[in-house]
């Protein structure tokens, strides 16, 4: 029986841009999720973060991505749901795309909205 050995022959660099952009279309893609939005964070970081529209990412001391999603949801769905489906889709997304295993994600509910046809 013969061992192998793998080899690290560099590193990967991803954009944070391209991070951005991949947490907020998981986020978009589960039925109930009207839009994503800055309304909860602070006014200086609202004006700082018009690319990362409600997505908020950073990296802990063990390296481990951290994400909070902040979204508006459609009147009658189930908030626990949809904020369990965009967990999964973004852990699913991340990991498939880019080969990350998210630390936490958080998802705040900042708001209700009324669809056009319920009007």
């Amino acid at each position: 029986m013969t061992k192998t050995t793998l080899k690290k022959k560099g590193k990967v660099e991803i954009d944070r841009d391209i991070l951005l952009s991949i947490i907020n279309l998981a986020a978009k893609e589960i039925n109930g999720v009207e839009s994503l939005t800055n309304a909860e964070l602070p006014l200086v970081r609202r004006m700082n973060k018009k690319k990362s529209e409600g997505v908020v990412i950073k990296f802990d001391l063990n390296g481990a991505l951290n994400v909070d999603v902040y979204i508006r949801v459609y009147i009658g769905y189930s908030v626990p749901d949809i904020a369990y489906r965009v967990q999964e889709n973004i852990k699913n997304s991340l990991n498939s795309m880019v080969g990350i295993k998210p630390g936490k994600i958080n998802v705040h509910v900042c708001g209700v909205a009324v669809d056009e046809e319920n009007r």
